[in-house]
């Protein structure tokens, strides 16, 4: 998601407790060897991220909640939502964007991600309000427009098709 990574993106085990993240269990019936769970919470959000990097988002959503379940850092927290919502876990990356987006309003990736993740979720008037935000925040990254002008026509799309079912309704 920056430019960092394109987005694409199923539902995680894992989910943010009273300010704790829970780790997952194995995703796809496969847990992570324990050599690669081996080390401190930075050995954790480092795997994490190669694993993102190299498009292996369910095994980097593993390290990454680890390592948040041990700290509360920004960094491991984005690094868990990105790698949720490129694992299609999009209730879950909607959540964490939300937390950092609640933390520090002015975080345009945050909103940009909680904005994306709604709209995967179906949920299109959230996501025009926060790629709206993320938008006005950055009107220099085009991918924020482009997001925004996306879900802005689903919604008028959606509108329309109701009031023509409206009409068409004896």
């Amino acid at each position: 998601m920056t430019e960092r990574t394109q987005w694409q993106s199923e539902e995680a085990d894992g989910q943010f407790n009273g300010g704790e993240w829970l780790a997952p269990g194995p995703l796809d019936g496969r847990p992570l060897e324990d050599a690669a769970l081996s080390g401190e919470v930075y050995d954790w959000y480092q795997r994490g991220v190669q694993m993102l990097d190299s498009g292996n988002p369910a095994a980097a959503t593993q390290l990454l909640s680890r390592a948040a379940s041990q700290v509360r850092s920004r960094s491991v927290v984005e690094a868990l939502a990105r790698a949720q919502f490129d694992a299609e876990l999009y209730r879950e990356a909607a959540d964490a964007f939300r937390i950092l987006a609640e933390s520090n309003s002015d975080d345009d990736y945050a909103q940009f991600g909680w904005g994306l993740a709604a709209a995967r979720l179906g949920e299109y008037e959230i996501a025009v309000e926060h790629l709206a935000l993320a938008a006005a925040m950055r009107p220099d990254v085009r991918y924020y427009t482009q997001a925004l002008r996306g879900a802005r026509a689903t919604v008028r799309a959606r509108a329309a098709s109701a009031a023509t079912r409206r009409q068409s309704t004896p």
